[in-house]
């Protein structure tokens, strides 16, 4: 298993369809995943630290596992098939439960545990994107930043969900 931090999400034009680029904690493999609209919004409150009036899906069930004394401790993509990925949620006694890997992502980021990606996965999924791509690299300037952001995007605007099958 692989740790992998969430960069964000991103709409891929022209198609306007969320992903959510995950990368590599100590690498430069990233891996894309398109996702739904309200699972994209529930990812990006969760980074943003928004909390709502009330509950959002996400939130309420991060809810119900806290009052019932059990803690989320991991989620995991562990698959991948025909483009959609897979996950789980893992929790304090070891038990796990499947989970799509948006919602995953989604639940992980209000919980703050550490996110995990299986190597094959990664192999099949992931890409290579130039060293520094992401904007992430101490010492950047902020030109050097914004030029691989936007190799990044222009990398975003040319692949499509189906690049990533066999």
């Amino acid at each position: 298993m692989i740790e992998v931090e969430v960069v964000g999400v991103r709409i891929e034009l022209p198609s306007n369809q969320p992903l959510v680029l995950l990368k590599e904690a100590h690498g430069e493999r990233h891996l894309p995943i398109w996702i739904g609209t309200a699972e994209a919004s529930a990812i990006a409150l969760a980074q943003q630290h928004v909390v709502p009036p009330r509950p959002l899906t996400h939130d309420l069930l991060v809810s119900v596992v806290h009052s019932l004394g059990r803690q989320i401790v991991s989620a995991t993509i562990v698959a991948v098939e025909d483009s959609v990925f897979y996950a789980q949620l893992g929790f304090d006694d070891g038990t796990t439960v499947e989970s799509r890997a948006s919602d995953a992502l989604a639940v992980a980021l209000r919980v703050n545990c550490r996110i995990w990606c299986a190597d094959a996965v990664l192999e099949e999924a992931g890409v290579q994107l130039a060293e520094g791509s992401d904007g992430t690299e101490e010492g950047a300037s902020a030109e050097e930043e914004e030029t691989e952001m936007r190799r990044f995007r222009e990398f975003l605007a040319d692949v499509e969900p189906e690049d990533f099958d066999e």
